[in-house]
């Protein structure tokens, strides 16, 4: 009979271990958009409704959008449009709407919210569903290319590479639109001061009184949140210029998303029954969001570049 000598027995500290725990992979955005389900593409749709902070959000980024209509021949591409939110903002009856998505179901529910939002003088809408790194779009032959939300920011590590691409997309005279984030944004120290009610009463006076006092006293950022990865890509201004100036465009428009209330919910909540004030709140955080130093530090982004047009010809008006 063979002999087998007894097995150890662990100690009761290496008993009491436990095992070790395996950090899950993270899934690459690509392939989380690619299957996204009902829930939470409904989620994204209402990520920019249901409170007056998401009213503000919402407003700005259309303002922006309609003082940058197509300013040449050719349809205007939104790439990453999710449900569709601001694609009733883009495009127009000489400029065909083509939608981009990883998502069917984004698309989906894009084709289903346009029906009856879209302005009377909009043109035919085209939903496509693809990757925006190999586009099934024509280089050079868009009036208007838009990426709003964190379409870039989602790249990680390939965001470089994803505007390159998609700014080669644009004609020339066209326009890039796109959003990005930079940092964790503010809130201004004057206004943080006041209540409710009384900053209402304060906003419903012209911006042009309430404006030095604001950019007098400055502003709180807030600290930059969780670590840096390859899944999220920050980018400032200088950065998209930077990799945009020799692809042939210039920046028209840089302005920061709400830099002055955005940190504060209930601050918004409070100015939004006020007409008059809401208005105001809006140019506030427009002319405060062209300054550099909010630029640098805002959690939303939006640039606006256009593409010089070849030597010898004028963009077309669309």
């Amino acid at each position: 009979m063979s002999y087998h000598p007894p097995r150890p027995v662990p100690s009761s500290r290496a008993a009491r271990r436990p095992p070790p725990r395996r950090r899950p992979a993270t899934v690459p955005a690509r392939a989380r958009f690619r299957s996204l389900d009902s829930y939470r593409v409904e989620r994204e749709w209402r990520r920019y409704e249901g409170n007056a902070l998401r009213d503000l959000f919402r407003d700005l980024r259309v303002r922006f959008l309609l003082r940058h209509p197509p300013s040449c021949a050719g349809p205007v591409l939104e790439i990453g449009p999710g449900p569709g939110r601001f694609s009733p903002y883009l495009g127009d009856a000489g400029h065909p709407r083509v939608l981009l998505d990883l998502s069917s179901l984004a698309l989906r529910a894009a084709r289903r919210h346009l029906r009856g939002r879209a302005p009377p003088a909009a043109g035919r809408s085209e939903f496509l569903r693809g990757d925006a790194l190999h586009p099934p779009v024509r280089s050079g032959s868009c009036a208007e290319v838009t990426l709003l939300g964190n379409t870039v920011g989602f790249g990680g590590s390939e965001a470089l590479p994803l505007l390159h691409r998609v700014a080669d997309l644009v004609a020339p005279g066209g326009t890039l639109l796109v959003e990005t984030v930079a940092g964790a944004g503010g809130v201004s120290r004057y206004l943080s001061r006041f209540p409710g009610g009384a900053l209402r009463r304060l906003l419903a006076a012209p911006p042009r009184a309430v404006l030095p006092r604001i950019e007098g006293e400055g502003f709180a950022d807030r600290p930059l949140e969780g670590p840096a990865d390859a899944t999220f890509r920050r980018m400032g201004a200088r950065e998209v210029a930077d990799l945009l100036g020799p692809l042939g465009f210039q920046l028209e428009e840089v302005v920061a998303v709400a830099p002055t209330l955005g940190a504060d919910p209930g601050q918004v909540e409070a100015v939004r029954p006020d007409p008059k004030a809401w208005a105001h709140l809006l140019e506030i955080e427009e002319r405060l969001g062209v300054r550099i130093d909010r630029q640098e530090r805002a959690a939303a982004l939006l640039l606006a570049a256009r593409r010089r047009a070849k030597e010898g010809t004028a963009p077309s008006e669309g």
